[in-house]
């Protein structure tokens, strides 16, 4: 029988859903994907409208298991919780099955874990220091420049005198940006300064772990051409001193990593623990 699945991936900034097919076969299929804004909506009006709008464009009318992650613990109508980190290694394993590591770089904190061919985690650290290594940071710095998210990777990429930004609070770092516009910095330059900043965070997260493979981001910052292009460089330049190259990747559906690996720890659940109970009728489940 196939078992579907759906995961629920609450963040700081947005609401993740995914319904899968994890019938047990190595291809498991995602059979929707929904992303909502959060802003300063109830929480759980926007999990039940994401939701919702997952189970209209799976089609589906039987969910056997509602796994959920990240903030996302009191969802009444969930069958399971599963922990962040294990649910975007296993997405991440799921998108690109050659990774060895995720790079997760949330709304508020950003975390490095070191992973198996399993997805496993084997090892991990997160950001200490204020939210200037954050995705909420980097919105914050292009709202005040007047920038687009969907701007600010080909904007960075065209820098050519980047301007480093020293502080790592993001109020002072902030104001470092303020300063850097009244002197008459290029925008491209100052974005590129911000991402060589948190770059140099990241890689300093990664290099503390020991994994053997690819490098694979996830989160909202995983679709911004350019903080990938300067973690690769990050990385590079670390690389030139120790040796030990590392691989950055993405896939197009990074920012689903963790409802995908929440809704395939629930089949996997579902089928293999005999945990679920009566499936649910999808369309009974919100309340």
């Amino acid at each position: 029988m196939t078992t579907i699945s759906a995961g629920i991936d609450v963040g700081s900034g947005a609401v993740k859903v995914t319904v899968m097919d994890t019938d047990g076969a190595d291809d498991h299929r995602m059979l929707a994907k929904v992303s909502e804004r959060i802003r300063r909506r109830e929480v759980m009006k926007v999990v039940d409208e994401a939701y919702q709008s997952a189970l209209d464009q799976s089609g589906v009318e039987l969910i056997h298991y509602i796994a959920t992650t990240g903030e996302a613990g009191e969802v009444p109508f969930a069958t399971g919780h599963f922990y962040g980190m294990t649910t975007h290694a296993r997405g991440a394993l799921y998108l690109a099955p050659e990774s060895r590591a995720v790079l997760d770089v949330g709304a508020l904190h950003t975390r490095a874990l070191a992973i198996d061919a399993h997805g496993r985690v084997t090892d991990y650290k997160m950001t200490s220091q204020c939210a200037s290594g954050s995705g909420q940071f980097l919105e914050n710095i292009a709202r005040y420049l007047g920038v687009s998210h969907e701007e600010i990777g080909s904007l960075s990429q065209a820098a050519t005198q980047p301007e480093k930004v020293s502080s790592i609070c993001a109020v002072l770092a902030e104001t470092d940006v303020i300063n850097m516009v009244s002197r008459g910095i290029t925008t491209a330059d100052i974005l590129r300064g911000v991402h060589d900043s948190m770059a140099e965070r990241f890689a300093r997260l990664l290099r503390s772990l020991e994994f053997d493979g690819p490098v694979f981001v996830s989160g909202g910052l995983a679709s911004d051409a350019g903080m990938l292009a300067a973690l690769r460089d990050a990385l590079e330049r670390k690389a030139s001193q120790d040796g030990r190259s590392r691989e950055v990747v993405t896939h197009a559906d990074a920012i689903f990593a963790g409802a995908i690996g929440a809704a395939l720890w629930g089949g996997f659940r579902y089928r293999k623990l005999g945990q679920g109970g009566v499936a649910w009728q999808a369309r009974a489940a919100v309340a």
